[in-house]
């Protein structure tokens, strides 16, 4: 009889694990919400709509606000998927709208100090957020690419909830430069660290070509 060999489990990402850490936080929310009738969808779109403020004042250069609305939305970012699980059906199609909007909310975010380091001639500047905002999206990317082949990767320094640790203080803080340089750095070396990843799993599965 052949040994039944246990799968070995992945270790839980950073964003996993603040995500039960806090769990007892946001579900009690998550579950007010759901009573009072408000959809995960309408919470997302909410903090789409709440980046996109903090986009307006960042490109305008007041980057406390900015930051204080981007600090803000953090939390909201997280009660969509609280609220579906709650409601005992997450949907494939509320994952798949969530992890878009998140996108368009990063972006937003970069977009805002883009406007705001080319409308005063700061190129070094407006390089770093193109590295970082490029990173970023390779970060997820990578991630969505290898799902489609049947390869979960979560590995690296800067997942989206880090990003969020880095960018979101910088901005309140009034020190932009700083997250940005470790963006920029940072996000692509999260991204090589997934391609290792994945190509390390293929070579175990024994479906490296």
């Amino acid at each position: 009889m052949a040994e039944q060999v246990t799968p070995k489990k992945e270790p839980l990402s950073f964003t996993d694990w603040m995500r039960r850490k806090f769990g007892n936080i946001f579900n009690p929310l998550a579950a007010f919400l759901n009573r009072i009738g408000l959809m995960p969808n309408t919470v997302t779109l909410f903090g789409l709509i709440g980046h996109a403020v903090g986009a307006y004042f960042l490109a305008r250069g007041q980057m406390t606000i900015g930051g204080i609305w981007v600090l803000l939305m953090g939390p909201v970012d997280a009660l969509d998927g609280a609220m579906a699980r709650l409601r005992g059906h997450p949907t494939q199609f509320g994952a798949f709208v969530d992890s878009v909007t998140d996108r368009y909310s990063e972006l937003a975010i970069y977009g805002g100090l883009l406007i705001h380091y080319v409308s005063r001639q700061e190129w070094l500047p407006a390089a770093l957020v193109y590295l970082a905002a490029s990173g970023s999206v390779l970060v997820s990317y990578i991630r969505a690419r290898a799902q489609s082949v049947g390869v979960e990767t979560k590995v690296g320094i800067l997942t989206r909830f880090e990003r969020y640790l880095v960018l979101a203080p910088a901005l309140v803080f009034n020190i932009p430069l700083v997250a940005l340089w470790i963006l920029a750095i940072f996000t692509h070396i999260t991204a090589l660290q997934r391609i290792l990843d994945v190509r390390r799993q293929f070579r175990q599965g024994g479906g490296y070509r």
